[in-house]
Formats: C-alpha cells, sequence, structure tokens
C-alpha cells in the first residue's frame, strides 16, 4: 500500500530526504521551483554519486553521467521568438537563440528568488551556481505545452526497489514540501516506477525542451543581488530614479518655435523640465543666479502652456519688472495679464483664479503659497 503524504502526518521533505540517502541519482518535475524548497535538498544531491543514462541530443542517444536532473514546466516565456525558434530554426540566428535562453532565465529567475532574499538565501543560491557548474545539476524548461505534474523519482541502490517515485501535489517550494497541506503518494511497485521514469525521459529528451543551466549561472553570477555592486553604480542607479521626472519632461514637452533660437540648450531643457512640475504638481520654481534666463525661461514655459492647454497667464512682478514683462508679452505674443501686488487684499483675490489660468511670479515666492498653479522665478 502506498504512503499517504500530506505534509502533516508525513512530510514530503523527510520521505524524500530519506529516499535521496539511498539513491545513485534523482530525476524530478515540477511546475514551479524556487530556492527556498531547493535548500531543503540541495545538501543531498551534493552527497549523489551519479550514474549513467541515455539522452537523446541531436537525433542520437548520447550517454550521460548523471545525477540530478530538473525539469521545470510552468514559466513565462518569449512566446513569439520561441515558435520561431523550435518551427523554422533556421531562421534564427545563434545570437537569436542564445537571446531567447537568456531572456527565459531572466523569467525563471523571478520565479527561483521569489521572496526577500535573506542571507541563508545569497549562500544557496551560490550553491545552486556551483551545482551546475559542477554538473550535479541540469535545469531544462519543457515549453510544448503548460506542464504542471510533480514527480520525484530517485534511482537507488535497493534491488527490491531500484526506482522510487513520489507523485501529488507538492511543487519544489518550501511550501509544497514542508509547509502547506498537500496529498502526495510513494510509487515503489518496480512496474509502475519504472514507467514514471519513462513518463519523464520523454519529456526531457523532447524537442521542446530546453536546457538553460548554464544561462541560470550566468543570471545568478552576473544578474542577480549575490554579485556585490559597486557603488559607482549604485550611484547611478539612483541618480537614474532621481532624474526620472527631468528626463519625462525632456520626451513630454516641446519647445515653442518662437524660442528655439532664442534659448541655450540648458534653457531649453530647463522650460521642458519645469513645464513637466508644472502640469504634474501645480506648481514649479525656477532658481539661478543673476542674469541666467530665469525670465525668458520662464516665458518659454507661459507659452508652453498656452500652445499646449490654451491657458491665460496671470503674471506678477514688482513695479520695477513691469516693463519689461510688458515688452516680453508683446515679443512672445503671450496671453497674459501684468500685475504688481500691492496689498493683501491683491494677494488674496489670487485664490480666485480660475483653473486655466496660470500665474508667473518674479521676485520673491513669499506671496505663492494660494495660487492655483504658480510658475515662479526666483
Amino acid at each position: 500500500m502506498p504512503k499517504i503524504i500530506d505534509n502533516q502526518s508525513l512530510r514530503l521533505t523527510d520521505e524524500l530526504r530519506a529516499t535521496l540517502e539511498t539513491a545513485k541519482r534523482a530525476d524530478f518535475c515540477v511546475g514551479y521551483f524556487n530556492l527556498r524548497g531547493w535548500q531543503q535538498l540541495a545538501d543531498l544531491v551534493d552527497d549523489l554519486p551519479g550514474d549513467k543514462v541515455w539522452e537523446m541530443e541531436k537525433g542520437d542517444d548520447v550517454e550521460k553521467h548523471r545525477i540530478c536532473r530538473l525539469l521545470v514546466g510552468m514559466h513565462k516565456a518569449p512566446d513569439d521568438l520561441l515558435r520561431d525558434f523550435f518551427h523554422e530554426p533556421e531562421a534564427i540566428s545563434n545570437e537569436q537563440a542564445a537571446q531567447l535562453r537568456q531572456q527565459m532565465a531572466m523569467e525563471f529567475r523571478r520565479q527561483l528568488t521569489v521572496g526577500y532574499p535573506r542571507d541563508t538565501d545569497e549562500s544557496y543560491l551560490k550553491k545552486l551556481a556551483a551545482q551546475i557548474k559542477a554538473d550535479k545539476l541540469v535545469i531544462r524548461l519543457y515549453l510544448k505545452n503548460t506542464l504542471h505534474a510533480k514527480l520525484y523519482l530517485a534511482f537507488t541502490t535497493q534491488r527490491n526497489a531500484p526506482v522510487v517515485g513520489f507523485v501529488g501535489s507538492s511543487n519544489l517550494t518550501f511550501s509544497g514540501l514542508s509547509a502547506q497541506g498537500e496529498l502526495n503518494v510513494d510509487v515503489v511497485e518496480m512496474d509502475a516506477a519504472k514507467k514514471l521514469a519513462k513518463w519523464f525521459e520523454e519529456k526531457w529528451d523532447d524537442r521542446w525542451c530546453v536546457d538553460i543551466s548554464s544561462e541560470i549561472v550566468d543570471v545568478i553570477e552576473n544578474q542577480s543581488w549575490v554579485t556585490p555592486k559597486p557603488p559607482y553604480h549604485i550611484y547611478l542607479k539612483i541618480a537614474y530614479h532621481l532624474s526620472h521626472e527631468a528626463r519625462a519632461g525632456l520626451n513630454e514637452f516641446r519647445l515653442p518655435k518662437v524660442f528655439a533660437e532664442k534659448l541655450l540648450l540648458y534653457q531649453q531643457q530647463a522650460v521642458k523640465i519645469a513645464a513637466y512640475h508644472l502640469h504634474k504638481r501645480n506648481g514649479v520654481i525656477i532658481g539661478d543666479v543673476v542674469g541666467l534666463g530665469k525670465t525668458i525661461t520662464a516665458a518659454a514655459v507661459a507659452r508652453v502652456f498656452q500652445e499646449d492647454f490654451f491657458y491665460k497667464t496671470l503674471i506678477i512682478c514688482p513695479p520695477n519688472l513691469k516693463k519689461m514683462w510688458t515688452e516680453y508679452k508683446q515679443e512672445y505674443d503671450l496671453h497674459a495679464d501684468i500685475s504688481s501686488p500691492c496689498s493683501l487684499t491683491t494677494i488674496r483675490t489670487w485664490e480666485k483664479v480660475p483653473s486655466n489660468l496660470s500665474a508667473a511670479w518674479v521676485g520673491p515666492p513669499t506671496f505663492l503659497l494660494n495660487t492655483r498653479r504658480f510658475l515662479c522665478g526666483v
């Protein structure tokens, strides 16, 4: 009678470990596989001596020394390129084939390293890479169709049970092997166990079964959190993310033609970035030292909103700058009103500015807190 293994009365981890202690090699076929599941069995795989098996390679049976073979069925692959690779192999270059396998390895890494990494995860991820490099573990992805099977085979040294199988609902994950409720049975009857081994070989030798062992090693060693990152690379990544809005502004807004020859490159970029912040946050401050073009930059931003959103601008400036802004209004055809603050009563009326009216202020930004949308050059 088979054993009922449900991770309650019997845990699959314990049964597998006890069986692998007398095994020569092992074959696993699972839907999902992650690092914390592999941690339950990794040390025993190191101790397996291995055995000879016959595998199909380019149409011929080839003898291989195998210790542990892992076939994974559930994954996300770049389907269109994959079909081209298998249906018309001559239509895809070696470089494209290598890129395809690398993409699949990257997708598989997300499954492998699910969850927040711990120190033990790092050590076992390194162990996994070392086992693959030492040919103790071979990983293939089954791509022909969705494969959600859970099969564990141990090829033992026992004459009365040369092959022991475990079939059921447990994936090669910590929960599947140890924690959550599952239903598995052991298969020790010789004929049934050999049929399971034959089923595995058919899947393993299928032309839609892709070996990504070397790609997994490359991903672990060069593209995961296992590899220490130089401080300069961390700095570049921080700078990249901090500059996201600046890059978005440069791509999202265009400079009005009337300013194309008037502004220097840094001023043109400032216009686009300021327009992005003004549109997203309803406010922006353009600040720089005297003489670097804050006023004309503010005028260009006002013109951007005039052309893109049909806004009219309220320009609030000190009395001594009113004449300059009047000239800017005429030269750049700004739809704007120009005013100088003179009292608290005047400032409070800014709160009533319609939502489609932008306000430009050149001078101390003290009075801009209550405006709907403001552009400030200081």
